[in-house]
């Protein structure tokens, strides 16, 4: 559960201010619907976030197991310090946009995700947990809970999160996996 937990509260807090919750935002005001948009992200992410954990649980085995921890850490760290840079709005029109709300959310939200910081923290997850679906369905959780009270009361709660404290609270908390993995390497060792 320690996989599921963590990966959870990694993405949730990572994804706040994201490009996708953006994306969420600007979903909501062309589609009336929110069920087909929740729905579409769930599906994008469980894909995205599949393969990534399953990218992340092979570079895992073919990394030397002495080298594992400090890879780990440092990727951490560098996941911490992009948490830092803003997202910008970069949703505009799009072709998929007249798919309707699911299959345009599902791709789009999809594309979004890919090289995203979430995108990259499921990779680093997997590689750090060994239990690869329980980083899977937190990564996802995480994704939804960032993601649904955006599409369910839009504006309003983006006018008044603090993003910048959001963005330096996700990167804290990389740091801290970060210390944790060096931590438990070394007591192991």
């Amino acid at each position: 559960m320690d996989a599921f937990f963590a990966s959870t509260v990694a993405v949730a807090i990572a994804e706040i201010g994201d490009k996708t919750q953006l994306l969420s935002l600007f979903l909501v005001a062309r589609y009336a619907s929110r069920l087909p948009i929740i729905l579409g992200i769930f599906v994008a992410t469980i894909l995205n976030h599949a393969l990534s954990a399953l990218l992340g649980a092979w570079i895992a085995e073919w990394i030397p197991e002495a080298w594992l921890p400090w890879i780990l850490a440092l990727s951490f760290v560098a996941i911490a310090l992009w948490l830092l840079i803003p997202d910008r709005d970069d949703s505009g029109d799009s072709a998929f946009l007249g798919m309707g709300a699911f299959m345009a959310t599902t791709t789009m939200f999809f594309l979004a995700e890919i090289g995203d910081k979430t995108q990259i923290a499921t990779v680093v997850l997997a590689a750090r947990y060994t239990e690869t679906f329980w980083v899977i369905m937190g990564t996802t959780v995480g994704m939804l809970l960032a993601n649904i009270p955006v599409i369910m009361a839009g504006k309003w709660i983006m006018d008044r999160l603090p993003l910048a404290t959001a963005r330096i609270g996700a990167s804290v908390l990389f740091v801290i996996l970060a210390l944790v993995t060096l931590w438990n390497a070394l007591i192991s060792a």
